[in-house]
């Protein structure tokens, strides 16, 4: 399986107006911790729990339907001042869907997930996706992401998932986990000791501006 855990320079620079891959400096360093394709009844909560010990705000870029599965634990999130994201209804990849399909299927989303954050599924959006999202809705923004701990990789260890995101992360930095069952092993090991880390540099841990 090939990914980027850290995202090139140069990739970021061929979609600035697109897309947003890291945040700029303030005057507090901070690093922003993101999880896709939840909620899911064990991950979710677990990374609620985990963040509440740091203080810590954090995003979650959501599937439609699990939303529509799981209603209670999208309700937590909110109410715990985390921020959301639409991640399509259906987990969809944009470089095999057609464009209206594409469209259509984040538009149902929508109807469970008040947001217009967007994380399109395994980083996969066409460049006329991208722009239709936007000329539909100017407010929608496209976030990526800085640093991918690759806890959805089952060939990687927990060990070696922790060391992807110590090894890359710095401030301004979005971090990619995964609340799903998929991940859960290497999630629910890396995330406690990357918060760790993070409070340990100063930093502080933010979710991504409210859309």
């Amino acid at each position: 399986m090939a990914y980027w855990v850290k995202t090139p320079k140069w990739l970021k620079r061929v979609f600035p107006r697109q897309m947003v891959w890291d945040m700029p400096p303030n005057n507090t360093p901070a690093v922003y911790i993101t999880f896709d394709d939840g909620p899911h009844p064990t991950a979710t909560p677990y990374a609620i729990q985990q963040l509440e010990k740091y203080n810590a705000t954090a995003t979650f870029f959501c599937i439609g339907k699990n939303v529509a599965a799981y209603p209670d634990i999208y309700k937590t999130l909110l109410k715990r001042g985390h921020t959301t994201g639409n991640h399509t209804h259906n987990h969809l990849n944009g470089w095999k869907t057609n464009n209206d399909v594409y469209s259509k299927n984040i538009q149902a989303a929508k109807q469970f997930i008040n947001s217009t954050a967007f994380r399109p599924p395994y980083g996969r959006i066409k460049i006329s996706q991208a722009k239709r999202l936007s000329k539909a809705n100017p407010a929608w923004t496209i976030y990526m992401w800085d640093v991918l701990s690759g806890d959805f990789d089952t060939s990687l260890t927990p060990e070696q998932c922790l060391d992807n995101v110590l090894s890359n992360i710095e401030p301004g930095s979005i971090v990619v986990f995964h609340d799903s069952e998929k991940a859960w092993e290497r999630m629910s090991f890396a995330l406690p000791r990357v918060l760790a880390f993070c409070k340990q540099q100063n930093w502080e841990i933010k979710a991504l501006p409210k859309n």
